[in-house]
C-alpha cells in the first residue's frame, strides 16, 4: 500500500502558525497563572518566541498523529 495525500512534514508546515499560535497563548496564561504565587509574567514578545520554539515539536507530533489518522482512514476504506 502506498500513502496518499500529504506527508507529515508537508502537513506540520501547514499547521505550524496555529501551533505556534496556541503554544504561545498557552505559555502567556501559564505564566499569569503562576504569577498568582509570586512568579513574573512573561512579556508577550517572549511569550510569542517561546511559543515559535514550543509549537515545532507540539507542530510535528500533532501532524504525526493526523497522518496515522488518515492512513487508519485509507486502510478501512480499502476493505
Amino acid at each position: 500500500m502506498t500513502r496518499q495525500g500529504w506527508s507529515t512534514t508537508k502537513i506540520a508546515v501547514a499547521l505550524y502558525p496555529f501551533g505556534a499560535g496556541a503554544a504561545a497563548v498557552n505559555v502567556f496564561f501559564a505564566s499569569l497563572i503562576f504569577s498568582w504565587i509570586g512568579g513574573p509574567v512573561l512579556p508577550t514578545g517572549l511569550s510569542v518566541l517561546t511559543g515559535a520554539i514550543v509549537g515545532v515539536p507540539a507542530t510535528w507530533y500533532f501532524a504525526r498523529h493526523i497522518r496515522h489518522l488518515m492512513d487508519v482512514a485509507d486502510k478501512r476504506a480499502e476493505v
